[in-house]
């Protein structure tokens, strides 16, 4: 038979490289699994990859140099001062950091400056980053963890337990989280940035949830799912064996978006006093404590926010990547020189073929 499709597409012009971009995106992915076409597509992002890199950098660096200090447990890092210590002022606390080539060239004993008292600068930046970014891994892994479930629960089942789900999400959403966010900060802010990033991840799940949830209202009529439920499945191999992994492409990237607005949430708190709390450090907590200084001692400011900026867009861009590498519908459209080419092995196939 003839495919009434084929027929009715207009023959190409002479001369005319044709334009078969599906035909260039299938050729690219013959013979990859799902794992390896996402791969594929997220390194492609190169705002993605390069943030990999310096996330993992930031992390490194700020893990590796003061040390762990978490519960009791105490690793000692290879920078030679502690954020607590106040060792006597170097060049009047200004950075003794130079990035100049030649003569100029060094690092000094304070690179990131001193602060009034004589906290080494560098020392408190990577201990904020480390609560920061702690707390930022705990709410993200809380917040996807009870949202999902919520999600899921509602989508699937629907009926009742839907209607009872999200009336509740709707209850949290109209709390706005930087209320929230006082409330628990007041709370549990001298507990430590653990107890603080898991308590704000029991209230940062309502946007994730309705996104799941919209998955699984869409995902629970596909043929599959019927075939599912005919062989046999019970509901709980059917969500987490069928509906699921062909959620996660959406879970996933909410998850760095929701971990992207923790850490500005967090800094916005410590800034405001309810986030961490003295003697412990964090991100914000530096910019707030340091406000007064700012016509006089702007390097106070300058290395905590650019850790900041650092990680939030990292994050992002992470979860631009990964959202282009689980959206089927994001493909890339294919160069001149690639439809050139491709009309090439297609005149060549034809050629063959006669």
């Amino acid at each position: 038979m003839v495919d009434l499709n084929l027929a009715l597409q207009d023959p190409p012009h002479e001369g005319e490289p044709e334009r078969d971009e599906s035909t260039i995106e299938q050729r690219e992915t013959i013979g990859l699994s799902q794992g390896q076409i996402v791969r594929k597509r997220f390194f492609r992002h190169r705002g993605a990859v390069i943030s990999i890199f310096m996330l993992a950098f930031v992390i490194v660096l700020a893990y590796t140099s003061v040390g762990l200090h978490l519960w009791g447990l105490s690793t000692t890092g290879w920078w030679p001062w502690h954020w607590r210590e106040t060792p006597p002022l170097v060049n009047r606390g200004i950075p003794t950091l130079n990035l100049i080539p030649g003569p100029g060239f060094g690092i000094g004993p304070h690179p990131f400056g001193q602060d009034v008292v004589g906290h080494d600068i560098f020392a408190l930046v990577m201990r904020g980053a480390q609560q920061s970014i702690m707390i930022m891994v705990l709410v993200g892994s809380v917040g996807t963890m009870v949202g999902v479930f919520i999600g899921s629960l509602a989508g699937f089942y629907r009926g009742w337990s839907d209607s009872l789900l999200m009336r509740f999400t709707d209850v949290i959403i109209t709390i706005p989280f930087i209320v929230i966010g006082a409330v628990i900060g007041r709370s549990t802010g001298s507990l430590g940035a653990a107890v603080l990033g898991l308590m704000l991840g029991l209230f940062a799940w309502t946007g994730l949830a309705r996104l799941v949830r919209g998955e699984f209202l869409s995902l629970r009529e596909r043929e599959f799912i019927d075939a599912a439920r005919v062989s046999g499945a019970s509901d709980k191999r059917i969500i987490f064996k069928h509906i699921l992994p062909n959620a996660v492409g959406v879970i996933i990237v909410s998850a760095t978006l929701l971990m992207a607005g923790a850490i500005l949430g967090e800094t916005a708190l410590s800034f405001l006093g309810f986030g961490v709390k003295s003697p412990d450090t964090s991100l914000g907590l530096i910019v707030a404590e340091n406000q007064a200084a700012f016509a006089t001692r702007p390097w106070l400011f300058w290395w905590p926010g650019v850790f900041i900026i650092v990680i939030a867009l990292s994050v992002n861009f992470i979860g631009d990547g990964l959202r282009d590498a689980f959206d089927p519908r994001q493909k890339k459209m294919p160069s001149p020189r690639a439809l050139a080419r491709a009309a090439v092995r297609r005149a060549r196939d034809k050629r063959v073929s006669v």
